[in-house]
């Protein structure tokens, strides 16, 4: 059983590399599932949403680190148990955009330094042993600058800047979870995938490829 999931900042490009990576592994005859979090459609998600809105405060840290942690984790496991648990046990390939790196990147970055050891041992043991959610394969996180990421985001919601979320508008928390994800990919040994040359983004083709190269072991049997 294999569950692939893509990381990054908002803005990387995680639906974009995520559809891509679906469509080369159908067109090769691999089974695929594709599901990202949160899960706005569905109603439970209703929590990260108004977390994410600003319901609950206007800045991230309004909300602990644990609370915010579990709005998402509750979504992920709606999802699983009513969505992808069956096709997962039949050996279906999942690609998730996002997953449960995504709350150790951008919560963890609420919490002093000398503590971040101790959220990674209680989330991991939350989500995986509690929730009882499938641990990944692999993990691939798309790294790019945070000036591009926003350049990116800003795009996406053609300027207005009312559009995004808590954790969007918030330029110095999302420098924090530069560093968070750089410390959580190390120690959770994700693969890195470069989507810039210096400066210079790359075509989403090229990262695809990229992405493909860091995971080419899990189908080392297949002619691509």
């Amino acid at each position: 059983m294999k569950l692939i999931v893509i990381e990054g900042l908002d803005g990387s490009g995680k639906a974009t590399q995520t559809a891509l990576l679906a469509k080369r592994l159908i067109q090769n005859g691999i089974p695929v599932k594709t599901v990202s979090f949160p899960d706005y459609e569905k109603p439970w998600s209703c929590l990260a949403r108004m977390y994410l809105d600003g319901i609950f405060g206007s800045r991230p840290e309004d909300v602990s680190a644990f609370a915010a942690s579990s709005f998402f984790a509750v979504d992920r496991f709606a999802s699983y148990r009513t969505g992808w648990k069956a096709d997962y046990e039949a050996g279906t390939v999942i690609l998730c955009d996002r997953y449960v790196g995504s709350n150790a990147i951008h919560q963890m970055a609420k919490l002093p330094r000398e503590e971040w050891d101790k959220y990674l041992d209680w989330l991991s043991d939350y989500e995986y042993q509690k929730l009882g959610l499938p641990q990944p394969s692999a993990t691939v996180y798309l790294r790019m600058p945070l000036d591009t990421a926003q350049s990116l985001l800003s795009q996406r919601y053609d300027g207005d800047e009312e559009k995004k979320d808590i954790h969007e508008k918030n330029r110095s928390y999302l420098s924090l979870c530069h560093e968070t994800a750089a410390y959580v990919a190390k120690k959770w040994g994700w693969r890195m995938v470069e989507c810039c040359d210096q400066d210079a983004l790359l075509a989403p083709k090229q990262i695809e490829q990229r992405i493909w190269e860091v995971l080419s072991d899990f189908f080392s049997d297949r002619p691509f």
